[in-house]
């Protein structure tokens, strides 16, 4: 997925309900400007708790803007193993996987196959 796309749902949401986006944007912007967290750091913590909420589709979301801002598939792995007492081994293996749907398949130069959803 490219950089600037975004998936499919959030495209139908913004055609559909452009100021409830513009609002979700607004509110994840505050967060980030009013704390001490830098980027790579906020990301993590997003990224572990969708691994706790059993969201595979914001464990995808959250690794991507992970990585845009510079965070490396270890820092990425680490950060969920570093939830397996609080989540759970099992919670812990599908968020990888689902991590790794997206470190895999979106490496420079690599084909996404197609999966189910």
């Amino acid at each position: 997925m490219a950089k600037n796309k975004r998936p499919g749902i959030y495209q139908q949401l913004q055609n559909s309900y452009p100021n409830y986006l513009a609002a979700v944007e607004a509110l994840g912007q505050a967060i980030h400007a009013a704390g001490p967290l830098d980027e790579k750091t906020a990301h993590l913590v997003q990224l572990a708790a969708a691994a706790a909420v059993h969201s595979e589709g914001a464990v995808h979301s959250h690794v991507r803007r992970a990585q845009q801002a510079g965070v490396t598939a270890q820092e990425i792995r680490h950060a969920l193993l570093s939830i397996t007492s609080t989540i759970g081994f099992p919670s812990v293996v599908a968020a990888l996987s689902w991590a790794t749907d997206v470190l895999e398949t979106e490496k420079p130069g690599k084909k996404r196959a197609g999966k189910k959803k």
